[in-house]
Order: C-alpha cells, then sequence, then structure tokens
C-alpha cells in the first residue's frame, strides 16, 4: 500500500505534547484548542480532559463543546459559527459524502442566517460527463454555496506532450500530483479551515482520522465533520434529504473521480464502501491529496 498517514507530520523540534491530531481510539488527552492557537495551529493537550469530548475554548467564560457523538450536521452548524472569523472552504469531487456534506453546510448557514460558504473542486480535465452535471445540479439547487474551480496549470495535450499518451496508466501517482495536488497546493493557502468529506472506514489510511487537527503540510486546520459516518449512513442521508448525488453510483460505480481510472465494481450498490474500482490493478488508493503517495 503506497498510501502514508503523514499528511499531520510533526514539526522539526516539536515536542510529544504538540501532537496535531488525535486518534478517535484515545481515551484521554484529547485536545483543547484556544482561539488563539489558529496561526500556527498548535494543539495543547489537557489532562483533564473528558473522554469523548472535543472542547475548544473560545473565552475564559465561554465553552463551547462537540464531541465524537455529535451528529455531522451539529458538527457542521459548530464548524461555520466557531470559526466565522477565519476563511473557510470545502474540497470536493463530488463524491456522496461530498454532496451531503454540502447539504448539510447549506441547511446550517440557512438555519443560522450565515454568509455564503465556498465549495472548491479540482478539474482534472478527466471527469464523468455524469460528474460534471452533478456540479450543475448542486450549483443550481444550493444558492449559499459559491462554487470554484481548481486546475493545473498543465492541459491534457501539455501532459500528453510531455509524459506519453497513458500517465494515469504508467505513472499514476504523477498524474495525481500534476493535476490535483499542485492545483490543491496552489489555492489552498489563503484559507484558515478546509473542510473534507474523509471518513475513517474508507481506507485504512483514514482509520485514525480526527474530527479537527492542524495539517502542516498545507498550514491550516483540517475539519471533517463525517469521519465517523459508514457509507450506508451517507446514502440515507442523501435520500431522505433529497441530495443529488452522481448517478454513476447506481450503476455500480461507489466510488466516482477520473474517468480512466475509475472502474465498475460487479454487486456494489450506492451503500458499498469499496473502493475497487479506483486504481484497478495498482497498489494505490489515494491520490495524494489527503496523504502521501
Amino acid at each position: 500500500m503506497n498510501s502514508t498517514q503523514d499528511n499531520f507530520p510533526e514539526p522539526e523540534g516539536a515536542g510529544g505534547g504538540d501532537s496535531a491530531s488525535v486518534s478517535p481510539s484515545q481515551s484521554t488527552d484529547l485536545p483543547v484548542i484556544p482561539a488563539t492557537a489558529l496561526p500556527d495551529g498548535r494543539l495543547a493537550s489537557s489532562e483533564n480532559q473528558p473522554t469523548s469530548e472535543l472542547a475548544f475554548q473560545q473565552d475564559e467564560s465561554s465553552m463551547s463543546l462537540i464531541s465524537e457523538e455529535s451528529s455531522p450536521m451539529e458538527l457542521a452548524a459548530w464548524g461555520l459559527k466557531r470559526f466565522a472569523e477565519q476563511k473557510k472552504i470545502i474540497t470536493t469531487s463530488f463524491g456522496m459524502e461530498g454532496c451531503a456534506m454540502i447539504d448539510m453546510f447549506s441547511k446550517a448557514i440557512e438555519q443560522n442566517d450565515l454568509p455564503k460558504l465556498q465549495v472548491a473542486w479540482i478539474d482534472t480535465g478527466f471527469f464523468f460527463p455524469e460528474t460534471l452535471q452533478l456540479r450543475d445540479k448542486l450549483e443550481a439547487k444550493y444558492t449559499n454555496i459559491e462554487f470554484i474551480r481548481w486546475a493545473t496549470e498543465v492541459s491534457v495535450e501539455q501532459q500528453k506532450e510531455t509524459y506519453g499518451n497513458e500517465l494515469w496508466k504508467n505513472n499514476p501517482n504523477l498524474c495525481c500530483n500534476i493535476r490535483k495536488v499542485v492545483p490543491m497546493k496552489k489555492n489552498i493557502g489563503g484559507f484558515d479551515i478546509w473542510i473534507t468529506g474523509l471518513r475513517r472506514n474508507q481506507t485504512e489510511a483514514r482509520a485514525q482520522t480526527p474530527i479537527l487537527a492542524w495539517d502542516w503540510r498545507y498550514q491550516l486546520l483540517k475539519f471533517c465533520p463525517l469521519v465517523s459516518w459508514t457509507r450506508p449512513q451517507v446514502w440515507q442521508y442523501v435520500q431522505r434529504n433529497e441530495v443529488p448525488f452522481n448517478q454513476l453510483h447506481l450503476q455500480n460505480f461507489p466510488s466516482v473521480s477520473c474517468f480512466h481510472c475509475t472502474r465498475a465494481v460487479p454487486g456494489s450498490t450506492p451503500d458499498s464502501d469499496a473502493r475497487g474500482g479506483r486504481w484497478e490493478g495498482k497498489d494505490k488508493d489515494e491520490c495524494g491529496l489527503h496523504f502521501s503517495i
């Protein structure tokens, strides 16, 4: 497996008390994050912190609590209010998790009379037509969300001329880096909070994903409100709330990315967790946005 869990590396010179992420399996020392920690992201641990709570201190007289038991909807509303003064961005490739998360944040914005939130999608140049159709549906439905496009400066033709016609096949890690990671690094720098749809049971590398942690690679706080949910829970939410989703999920595609590297998985359904249709035949299950490859 090429995926590694070094997306939250310990900075040089940092001691054990400066850990920037918290494993869901830990029963003690969950982080207290003062507002003053935002500029450098260092999380101060607390030996007396309740085992099931993540406490985020706003001032001496006010404490706002969330926990592992908080629903993604509660986390979405909390995050928008807690980080109201910080610049926030959701990133998505229009997978089912991203669609559900967009719906949750849109509802939280409406219910709390909050300003628009930006959602960035990284255009690889290799999206299925169904994915682009889904983008249009989401943009039409969620008017309090601003959709912005990020893309590499390397065109499909330039990539073909430089690396050959099938870089995605011959060196998929390099292809992912050019078409996803580079534009991510170029554009994410102006934001303070990165909101993603990662779930812990998607892959082995994601199993220890915390709800909130400092991301040392991109130098911002990474917020993952869906981490504790299963794929059936996401699918149930999408159905109950009439959230637009990629129609390829109804055609045995549990996960949808670039058309070169995504295949149908026979027997799969929209609530399947399998990622076997991604990078078929390759020792790879991450594109590099969240974990080094």
